[in-house]
């Protein structure tokens, strides 16, 4: 499905390799009553013989929780819930040079590539939508893959955020990885994916989940509990053990290409590093890395 174009940006398709360009600025984004800083732009490539500076230091986030929480007394409230944060730093000179390059380290964290200690479901993550009327939804979903292209998950196309996706085309996905005292923001707009990517997908579902995409009318109303397993049941008969299960035409892929990525690490006193890679209007191979005020 193609996206609209959009007035302010070129296509948003093309390939970033390791020395595509990233302006870095080369002081933090300009207040209110200061002149705009001018971003450098460089050519750089990924330091693998680095250590990322940004690895959480578990012992200092303790102690600065800790004292924090202290504050907080039991029964509460939400007002009464604060954590400190001081797990880590975020420095521009951190960064990979890409965001899927930055993305990926950080999930590889979040996932446990390297520890074997990761996070449940470190694919989750929340996939805010909107009608065309401009009506918000939001839902958590599991991340399934990702690349320069952007970042893919799969649902009906007849479900709320499928047809939204089609509507408004534009979304957001945000990582909240609570533990590591992270997060991460894409926003960007939507596509299906192609029907062969998809296929390749759904068949290395679990059948079980390959018959749940038949059964489930996503976003429907149903009567109870019993119309999901009555459908299911006719399914696998229809299909039995042994027999490929076909991927729905209802069903597909939805990509997200972003046109900023956020990389937000949390920090005492609430003053958060937050870096985000923002593509420039001017050139969609360059992207440019500024900070948020928190």
């Amino acid at each position: 499905m193609p996206r609209p174009p959009r007035p302010d940006a070129a296509p948003v398709t093309a390939h970033l390799d390791h020395e595509s360009e990233v302006a870095f600025p080369s002081a933090p984004g300009p207040h209110p009553q200061s002149p705009a800083a001018e971003p450098q732009t460089i050519r750089s490539q990924p330091d693998r013989s680095q250590p990322d500076q940004s690895q959480p230091d578990q012992s200092q986030a303790d102690e600065s929780q800790a004292d924090e929480s202290r504050t907080a007394e039991s029964g509460a409230g939400p007002a009464g819930l604060r954590r400190a944060y001081g797990a880590g730093t975020l420095e521009a000179d951190q960064l990979a040079p890409t965001w899927v390059e930055q993305f990926a380290r950080w999930f590889a964290e979040a996932a446990g590539d390297h520890a074997g200690l990761g996070l449940p479901e470190a694919n989750a993550a929340v996939f805010a939508t909107a009608s065309a009327a401009g009506r918000p939804s939001a839902r958590t979903v599991l991340l399934k893959g990702f690349d320069h292209r952007g970042l893919v998950i799969y649902t009906n196309y007849t479900s709320r955020k499928g047809r939204e996706s089609a509507e408004n085309p534009f979304g957001s996905l945000v990582f909240p990885w609570h533990a590591l005292q992270r997060q991460v923001v894409a926003i960007g707009a939507l596509e299906r994916v192609s029907r062969a990517e998809t296929e390749r997908y759904f068949a290395s579902r679990p059948r079980g989940s390959q018959l749940g995409a038949w059964a489930s009318h996503q976003s429907e109303i149903i009567e109870s509990r019993e119309v999901l397993d009555s459908r299911t049941a006719q399914l696998a008969e229809r299909w039995p053990p042994g027999t490929p299960v076909p991927t729905p035409p209802f069903w597909g892929g939805v990509r997200l290409v972003p046109e900023t990525v956020e990389f937000w690490q949390g920090r005492a006193d609430r003053l958060h590093d937050r870096l985000r890679y923002r593509r420039s209007a001017g050139d969609e191979d360059l992207w440019v890395v500024e900070r948020l005020s928190p």
